[in-house]
């Protein structure tokens, strides 16, 4: 599908699952007619439990629900947790499932990352969130900061064509019938639904990125959990420090995977000798995928600025051109800075210079090579399956007898 902008739509901020969470509850549960929802990791907790029984009310009013989750996220559902789903006639696809081996997930590579839900061609939610209990602040100091957007209008369209070709790979088949205004314009904000997969569109995430690096004029504010991307990125955005836009990156200070943070950490040196501004995020896990320009231009979806997003996961994100938009999550991200980051400072000293030249010398070469050597990892056909319900047991001959 080829992105194209799209005017007249509304698009709010959710962050956290406290604000998430909610929205998209009660979006199933008043369906009518269709639900899509892709999610990288769907767990049977609190979270997964609501979610659950939200989609078997949906299906057994009639709507068409199909729900697709990763073989490698979302790997630990037990048959009795799918089969409440399947028997209500909720459609349950697993990308790439693959068994542990010797209690390991090997499928690591190629995952379908998005984090997508439509409901009824009316409402649709993009962003970077998970169904798990660890986006709740109650969690404890564990859980996620992340963000997501709901968004109505012509965009909404988009996004369904798209997820609906993602389970039935552009097969025609009959659609639910809309009712209602699907493409009616109810808001201000342009927006434009990219994608990453390992075919026509590789780049197409990093490309707007690395576009509006290019063109702002006076401030760029990333937020991004791993960040550890490529070497056109990374000169994007010395050159705008260095021609007076003011660049402030927020990443992990404590980490969910410590060595993501590590990786990030070598990039500090080339960044802040440009003029960049680099804070850590300490009061919790970042989880957030999210950049705002200037007064008008922002992004929430489900791709980190490292390779594996880049360059081998299926992600989504939303671009939208919104001044009230992008103002919010802008509010968001400063009281970030303001509250819970720490600055980073440059330090000197020879032993320092030695060693920004070893890393900076093998950091930079694998950076500017991985996209070419992505190519060689295992590049198969996506592979969906689809869960049956399962079936009526048998009765035994005594049962037969009673």
């Amino acid at each position: 599908m080829t992105a194209a902008w799209r005017h007249g739509n509304t698009v709010c901020l959710l962050e956290n699952g406290e604000a998430f969470f909610p929205r998209v509850f009660e979006a199933i549960r008043a369906a009518r007619q269709e639900v899509l929802l892709e999610t990288f990791i769907l767990f049977d907790d609190k979270v997964g439990q609501e979610l659950r029984q939200a989609l078997i009310e949906a299906a057994q009013r009639g709507v068409e629900i199909d729900v697709t989750v990763d073989g490698y996220g979302s790997d630990c559902l037990d048959e009795a947790f799918i089969g409440g789903l399947t028997e209500a006639g909720v459609r349950f696809h697993i990308f790439d499932p693959r068994p542990r081996v010797f209690g390991f997930r090997v499928n690591a590579l190629r995952r379908m990352h998005r984090k997508i839900v439509v409901v009824d061609s009316q409402v649709a939610f993009v962003g970077g969130i998970n169904y798990s209990a660890d986006h709740l602040a109650e969690f404890g100091p564990d859980a996620k900061q992340d963000y997501a957007a709901q968004l109505q209008g012509p965009i909404v369209e988009d996004i369904r064509r798209f997820a609906r070709d993602a389970v039935h790979g552009g097969r025609r088949r009959r659609w639910p019938r809309r009712r209602g205004p699907a493409h009616a314009a109810s808001g201000e904000g342009a927006a434009l639904f990219v994608t990453r997969d390992n075919d026509r569109h590789s780049t197409d995430i990093e490309r707007y990125y690395r576009a509006g690096f290019r063109t702002a004029q006076h401030e760029i504010i990333v937020a991004n959990a791993y960040f550890f991307p490529g070497y056109r990125l990374l000169r994007d955005l010395r050159n705008a420090a260095r021609r007076g836009v003011r660049v402030r990156l927020i990443l992990q200070g404590e980490p969910d995977m410590p060595i993501a943070q590590l990786a990030a950490r070598t990039l500090y040196d080339y960044l802040l000798s440009a003029g960049v501004i680099i804070y850590e995020y300490c009061e919790r896990p970042l989880h957030g995928k999210v950049a705002c320009i200037d007064d008008e231009w922002a992004t929430v979806g489900s791709s980190n600025l490292d390779p594996l997003s880049l360059a081998l996961n299926l992600e989504a994100n939303v671009v939208v051109r919104d001044q009230a938009f992008t103002a919010e999550l802008r509010d968001s991200l400063e009281e970030l800075i303001q509250r819970h980051c720490r600055r980073i400072t440059p330090q000197h000293g020879m032993k320092r210079v030695l060693r920004r030249l070893w890393f900076g010398v093998a950091v930079f070469h694998f950076l500017h090579r991985f996209p070419a050597w992505a190519a060689a990892f295992p590049s198969r056909d996506p592979l969906l399956q689809r869960v049956e319900p399962p079936q009526p047991t048998a009765p035994t001959d005594e049962a037969r007898h009673d």
